[in-house]
């Protein structure tokens, strides 16, 4: 028996590759290729943004180590080691980083089914902490877990963003109703700012009710609805101010921090922020010689670590800072923006809405610290020393990522 010419075995190849599960591609007559079926498997995710939450994560640590380096001189925490804060910092960190490969791995479809159960969740946690919440100056926040202590107020922050992103998905048709679309959520928000007023913790409340107006906003409610939430907003916080004397002691020393009767109370912490930066100038002086660290300024290592930040790097590090947080909120509402543009309006309303609680969050505790706003309990988000805020900010940044990684799927073909 002849063998076949080359030209007529060439036919046969396109079947075998066929049976192998392969698309045969013809060459100018003369032969094939076979291209596979599989669709391309899309191995990326968004490297600048990952990059820019690391670095602020070490620098974060290393300013929470020197804020902190001081404090076991203070009889209050003498039998704490000079490493103790950074130490546990350290280990809120790998804990938060094992949560965010976690949810990383969680499809947005999950969180949209998970969504109503974690804002219950949350409620409960926030119900429970009135009871057995572990006070600290006068503020029940934390529920003890033995090896941290947790604050449910940013579970809720979490909580609120992903069932704020939900319902509007829910109610889009409706969207332009004001009592159907918008009631629901504003007695929601109520019901948790009730909550954590009880604690207090009032902080939380505007970053939570900022956060659900801004992805109602995002969802595409009227404007005029918009502008009249905000407006009604505005005046519950006013409202608040006015009817509580310890909160009205905080606008007047935020008005006149220098004056005898507010330096050494509630104009404390913001004048010695003051001194910090004021003490940086241009360039700082130097990593380790914060002066107002060593017991002048409470709260170095949480709410007024930019303070320490102003004083060792100067108006350098204090605009390198805000620089990186600008970057980032910009960076995570593209990602939203293009989930939105895929159809995919969950999705983009949750990573918006990260970028909305990141943005505003660290633009109060910077106001804060630059004396531009009253002070508020606010860390600076991925820097301050806390462990649940890390814990549930990495968790966010992850979700973030696992929609841009969707996207990409999406956008080269694949499924999600």
């Amino acid at each position: 028996m002849k063998l076949m010419p080359r030209a007529l075995a060439a036919w046969f190849a396109p079947k075998e590759a066929e049976a192998a599960g392969a698309l045969p591609v013809r060459l100018g007559g003369r032969g094939s290729f076979s291209a596979s079926t599989t669709p391309a498997q899309v191995k990326g995710f968004d490297q600048p943004l990952v990059w820019v939450t690391v670095a602020l994560l070490l620098w974060g640590l290393v300013m929470v180590y020197s804020a902190s380096i001081a404090m076991p001189d203070n009889p209050k925490f003498t039998f704490y080691s000079h490493t103790h804060f950074a130490v546990r910092h350290t280990m809120s960190l790998v804990v938060a980083f094992v949560a965010a490969l976690i949810a990383f791995q969680i499809p947005l479809q999950t969180w949209e089914r998970l969504a109503p159960w974690l804002f219950v969740v949350s409620l409960v946690l926030l119900i429970l902490v009135l009871g057995v919440g572990r006070g600290v100056n006068g503020a029940k926040r934390w529920i003890s877990l033995g090896v941290m202590n947790f604050q449910p107020s940013e579970l809720a922050k979490f909580a609120v963003l992903l069932y704020a992103s939900d319902y509007m998905v829910r109610k889009m048709e409706v969207k332009e109703h004001f009592f159907r679309a918008v009631a629901p959520m504003a007695v929601a928000v109520a019901v948790i700012g009730l909550l954590l007023l009880a604690e207090p913790d009032m902080g939380a409340f505007m970053v939570i009710a900022v956060i659900a107006m801004g992805i109602l906003f995002l969802g595409g409610v009227n404007a005029r609805m918009f502008f009249l939430i905000a407006a009604v907003m505005v005046m519950l916080f006013a409202l608040m101010i006015a009817t509580s004397e310890w909160r009205r002691e905080r606008i007047f020393a935020y008005l006149d921090p220098w004056n005898d009767k507010h330096a050494l109370g509630k104009g404390y912490q913001l004048s010695h922020s003051l001194i910090a930066i004021g003490r940086g100038e241009i360039f700082g002086v130097g990593l380790g010689g914060s002066v107002e660290k060593l017991h002048w300024l409470p709260e170095a290592h949480t709410d007024f670590l930019l303070a320490v930040i102003g004083e060792e790097f100067g108006l350098v590090g204090v605009v390198v800072v805000i620089g990186l947080f600008l970057w980032l909120t910009r960076r995570i509402m593209h990602i939203g923006r293009q989930a939105i543009a895929l159809d995919r309006v969950f999705s983009g309303l949750v990573a918006q809405g990260v970028g909305v609680w990141m943005g505003f969050q660290a633009f109060i505790n910077m106001g804060v610290n630059l004396g531009a706003l009253p002070t508020k309990g606010l860390t600076l988000p991925l820097m301050s020393y806390g462990g649940s805020a890390i814990l549930i900010n990495l968790v966010a940044i992850a979700v973030v990522l696992r929609v841009d990684y969707e996207n990409r799927q999406l956008m080269h073909g694949g499924r999600v």
